[in-house]
């Protein structure tokens, strides 16, 4: 889909709402390994969690690592594209003002210091002075206005940044290391929509090319060598690198020598890729490899719960009858989740009881899901008019009409074996006697029925490493450019949201984003299904890789032993 507006989040990740909006579908490698990899080539002899043995020697530098991701990437321009494995590539080559170093917090990177207006409209930055992008180009204010400027500028059609800051009003030149971010109103989430790759400083001289001679420049450790589309990405270290961020584990060049990005986007290829010793480390091991990986010699795994919302079943209270609350909850109380989600991924996704993932700032422990009742799933459907059953076993009212809900599907959308675990709660449906059909329609008639509303349910994960998530997955329709699967529309909802993102009291975002959360899933507009890990195999000769806050590997610190 070809939107001239941008669609929120899974950033920061943003995730399978994202992607459906693109119209441009992150592809499944159909090379063979050997083609992915032969313009990769092979290696020869923060809040983040290190790679296992990367403390147990000395760094060295040098060597090439293979990193097998299973997605494709649309383009390598942060500001345009918000698909995660972009994220995942341009966080090598482009810096941050700030870096986000937990759940809340942010430390400095390009920039050394900041401050804030008292009435949280103008952000002002001291920028590092010395710093040079990739092509030569000095790196100073006005290349951070240039580059948030680009970001907003509509003619860039921007699928992920221009949302982030959706405030941003322009920016002022102070002095060569000096910038004033001013914005339209409050905006707390500012420093965490600063943080992400989407809003790396870009050079400003390549932002002035046509997007056919764009190219990535930006000052971070690794700079851009080759693009091979649906094959792979090839970057090299910058030689003077010397910007890293505050909760770097070590300042000056990468260690290693190349980092590329292989796309195989079949579990078991990209597996196989790894344990044949083709690749160094991969994306998304799948979960029933997890234990033989785990207890091969020579290998291990490493993990990160991504923040955001999770893997959610989220429910058109706009559309009969889960206009009705009590068929909401009914359907919620119908399915044990806990079991299937167990059932399908070894125990390697934790099933989830929050619309929001536990790593999220403000995530409240205390907010839950209903619990599995198939004989209260019952009751509420006999309250809510559907007492009977038909031959089939499903629930009709007075007039004879059944109970039947449409949760539309695209084949190429499934990752994660969601299709089991759809057939799963359909089946568990049944049991209560609310039919679940499963169309399989095309990519447009799909965008077509998101955009008017013409579905009972639709899946998805939309990651962040901020609450203000929430906003934009509950007050912002999908037809308007956001993540309002559910069409909730409730003025106290929004209220709570709009303020969370405006004030700068902790206090106050917290009631917010509680009173928030405990209202999506008290009045069952979302079923939370699981919580994504994010796993990561690797050699045991990998050491140093790290995680974003938001579940994602960091390359900086990564090192190969001989």
């Amino acid at each position: 889909m070809n939107q001239q507006r941008p669609p929120r989040h899974r950033p920061a990740g943003l995730g399978d709402s994202l992607r459906l909006r693109r119209g441009r579908w992150p592809l499944a490698a159909t090379v063979t390994v050997t083609a992915a990899l032969a313009l990769a080539g092979c290696a020869s002899g923060s809040g983040n969690a290190a790679s296992p043995g990367s403390t147990a020697a000395k760094p060295v530098s040098g060597g090439s690592l293979t990193y097998a991701v299973d997605q494709t990437e649309d383009t390598l321009n942060p500001a345009v594209s918000g698909l995660d494995v972009t994220g995942l590539i341009d966080r090598n080559i482009f810096d941050s003002l700030v870096v986000q170093t937990g759940p809340n917090t942010f430390g400095p990177w390009l920039a050394a210091r900041w401050t804030i207006s008292p009435d949280g409209k103008t952000y002002t930055f001291f920028l590092k002075q010395g710093v040079t992008f990739q092509d030569g180009t000095p790196f100073n204010a006005a290349a951070v206005k240039a580059s948030l400027d680009y970001a907003v500028n509509p003619a860039t059609k921007s699928e992920e940044a221009a949302a982030l800051i959706a405030p941003y009003a322009g920016s002022t030149v102070i002095s060569d290391y000096q910038v004033q971010v001013k914005l339209k109103q409050p905006f707390s989430p500012l420093l965490q929509a600063l943080s992400t790759p989407y809003l790396g400083i870009q050079s400003p001289a390549e932002l002035t090319k046509p997007a056919s001679r764009y190219i990535p420049v930006g000052t971070g450790p690794f700079k851009y060598v080759a693009w091979n589309k649906n094959e792979n990405v090839i970057l090299q270290a910058t030689p003077a690198y010397k910007s890293p961020p505050s909760d770097a584990a070590h300042a000056g060049p990468a260690y290693l020598s190349k980092l590329t990005f292989a796309f195989i986007g079949e579990d078991e290829t990209r597996y196989g890729a790894l344990t044949s010793g083709q690749v160094q480390a991969i994306a998304r091991v799948p979960p029933v490899d997890v234990k033989p990986l785990q207890g091969s010699p020579g290998f291990y795994l490493q993990t990160a719960q991504a923040p955001g919302n999770n893997y959610n079943l989220y429910l058109n209270v706009t559309s009969a009858p889960l206009t009705n609350v009590d068929v909401r909850k009914a359907l919620a109380e119908s399915i044990n989740v806990p079991a299937l989600v167990n059932s399908v991924y070894f125990g390697q996704n934790t099933a989830a009881t929050n619309t929001l993932s536990p790593t999220t700032a403000f995530f409240d422990p205390a907010a839950r899901s209903p619990a599995y009742n198939l004989a209260d799933a019952q009751r509420l459907l006999a309250a809510a008019g559907y007492r009977k059953t038909d031959s089939a076993g499903y629930r009709v009212n007075a007039a004879g009409q059944e109970l039947t809900l449409v949760w539309p599907y695209a084949a190429i959308l499934n990752r994660e074996q969601r299709n089991v675990l759809s057939d799963g709660i359909v089946a568990e449906a049944k049991q209560a006697g609310i039919k679940i059909e499963r169309p399989a329609i095309d990519t447009p008639t799909l965008i077509s029925d998101l955009e008017n509303g013409k579905y009972s349910l639709f899946d998805s994960s939309q990651g962040r490493a901020s609450a203000d998530i929430l906003r934009y997955a509950y007050t912002v329709p999908w037809a308007q450019g956001g993540g309002d699967l559910s069409l909730v529309q409730n003025p106290q909802l929004t209220g709570w949201l709009t303020e969370a993102a405006q004030t700068s009291n902790p206090t106050v975002q917290q009631q917010d984003y509680y009173r928030a959360q405990q209202y999506v899933l008290s009045n069952a507009v979302v079923l939370p299904i699981y919580v994504e890990n994010y796993r990561l195999g690797a050699s045991d000769k990998v050491h140093g890789i790290t995680f974003t806050p938001g579940a994602s590997p960091l390359f900086y610190d990564a090192w190969l032993a001989r």
